[in-house]
């Protein structure tokens, strides 16, 4: 076994590949506080209880109408998770800044509930306000069904709310009145009305077409946020929580596949590892995961997901974050849409002072220059080193003088610390924090930038977790301007079969 290892290390040396499995800390055993809205109560008591039994962790669940929760962490700032009925509370939650992650949990539709047969025949708003019909409501201001369907009926909810028999500030007390005979109709959410006995829908125009998603959100306070996204995990797996949420009529959004410590797998071009290794680290940290992550050549790493065969094989990667576009459509069939995070101009190295006098990239070509590019068929530099030559008719002459032909640019700027180059084709990022050993010559404008895209695997079993690593990525927008990188991760996403290179990158 352990001559195994050292081969693997050595081809690892040879190749410029990285490997780096990033452990998150011990986790804790403290219980978790979860503030759950009163419609979600009896399914999220079931998953709680089950993830009591299988991890050992406590989950203690503190009910109410979602605008009261909501108050009440504003007042309190203490607890782990917020469980929102509603996409407008989940909203204000966000304005408040007291929520981080979100884990969309089941969507949700407001519909009219009457007794099983609908002995009253009531079939339309209209018919809610004649005398002898008793309808209870959500107080809108305690909860999320009240806020949503006063939205929705404008000027008919105050002529319901001035005729409701009762109005109580959970969407629970509603159900349970009708269910009991106490009144006649009550507006709920579609999902309550599995919970009780003896209820039926009666469909509305007005109501019919709107969805809210429930969701649960990690509060921006909590003591233990990797424990506390452990169990949002737990929520939306369709095995685990997505299966009780199905079990007991609500409509489950399918989460991340069950792991109690996922290995999220990435790989990632050379030069992007100055922004992100220490970022990786605190993601994984943070999320209480592991992190596979390969940092090479884009032409290895596409490689070596073309002999994996297909998606299925495990160790195919969940991320792939490239040096530059031109290395996502040979592999576009696993990663279909692309963000473009960042850009990094590509420059000639040369020691400090310029002791060979060179200016363009028609100087490498001169006699007895000792020149280093990376090879066009491992790395994204190598190639665009290599196209951006040949369009100018200079590949002949310079690749001559190319001493040195390695997988990714940092190991040129190593070579010409030693002294065994007099130039490079390298990232300026490589080079920027050692500015006092190296000058950086500047090349052609529009054939010098190259773009890193981020794209997460269409049917990667951590497709959540992915997103969730690129909206932290964005955060830390600092990290990669930091590292000598021009921001571009405010764009929208771009699909990979409609990335179209440029004529001189065709070649």
């Amino acid at each position: 076994m352990l001559k195994k290892l050292i081969i693997l290390l050595c081809l690892a040396a040879a190749t410029g590949a990285a490997w780096v499995a990033l452990k998150p800390t011990k986790t804790s055993t403290a219980p978790l506080t979860v503030f759950c809205a009163a419609g979600m109560k009896k399914p999220v008591e079931e998953i709680a209880a089950a993830y009591q039994k299988e991890t050992g962790t406590e989950v203690r669940l503190q009910y109410g109408g979602t605008g009261t929760l909501l108050s009440q962490l504003k007042i309190t700032q203490q607890g782990d998770l917020f469980i929102a009925a509603d996409d407008g509370a989940l909203a204000d939650a966000k304005k408040l800044e007291v929520t981080r992650e979100e884990f969309p949990l089941v969507i949700q539709k407001p519909v009219l509930a009457v007794a099983k047969g609908n002995p009253k025949h009531i079939d339309s708003l209209a018919s809610l306000k004649t005398p002898d019909i008793k309808l209870a409501l959500a107080n809108p201001e305690a909860a999320s069904i009240g806020r949503v369907v006063k939205k929705l009926l404008g000027p008919e909810w105050d002529a319901l709310a001035a005729k409701a028999a009762v109005m109580k500030p959970t969407v629970t007390e509603i159900a349970a009145d009708l269910s009991l005979g106490a009144v006649d109709a009550a507006i709920v959410w579609d999902s309550v009305i599995p919970q009780f006995k003896g209820l039926e829908i009666v469909p509305l125009p007005e109501l019919a077409k709107h969805d809210e998603h429930a969701t649960a959100a990690v509060l921006t306070y909590s003591q233990h946020p990797a424990d506390a996204l452990r169990f949002a995990r737990y929520l939306t797996a369709p095995e685990k929580g997505g299966a009780i949420f199905q079990k007991q009529g609500f409509k489950a959004v399918p989460g991340d596949k069950w792991a109690a410590r996922p290995d999220l797998i990435i790989y990632s071009g050379g030069v992007n590892r100055l922004a992100i290794e220490k970022l990786l680290q605190q993601f994984a940290t943070h999320e209480g995961i592991t992190m596979t992550t390969v940092f090479n050549g884009c032409g290895i790493l596409c490689a070596s997901m073309k002999t994996m065969g297909d998606s299925s094989n495990p160790k195919f990667p969940d991320v792939y974050y490239a040096c530059d576009v031109c290395f996502v459509p040979p592999v576009a069939k696993e990663f279909p849409e692309a963000i473009i995070l960042t850009e990094a101009e590509i420059v000639i190295a040369v020691p400090k002072g310029n002791p060979q006098n060179i200016h363009t990239l028609a100087d490498l070509a001169r006699p007895g220059l000792r020149v280093g590019i990376c090879n066009a068929e491992q790395s994204t530099i190598g190639f665009l080193t290599r196209s951006m030559l040949k369009s100018m008719n200079l590949w002949d002459g310079v690749s001559k003088n190319a001493s040195s032909q390695v997988p990714t640019a940092d190991f040129l700027v190593n070579q010409m610390r030693t002294g065994s180059l007099d130039a490079a084709v390298v990232y300026g990022i490589n080079i920027n924090s050692d500015k006092a050993h190296f000058d950086a010559i500047p090349l052609p404008a529009d054939k010098s930038k190259a773009v890193q895209p981020f794209a997460v695997r269409h049917d990667s079993s951590y497709q959540q977790m992915s997103h969730r690593l690129l909206a932290f990525l964005r955060v830390n927008r600092a990290s990669f301007e930091n590292a000598g990188f021009v921001w571009k991760g405010d764009t929208s996403p771009v699909k990979s079969a409609d990335i179209v290179l440029p004529d001189w990158l065709k070649q």
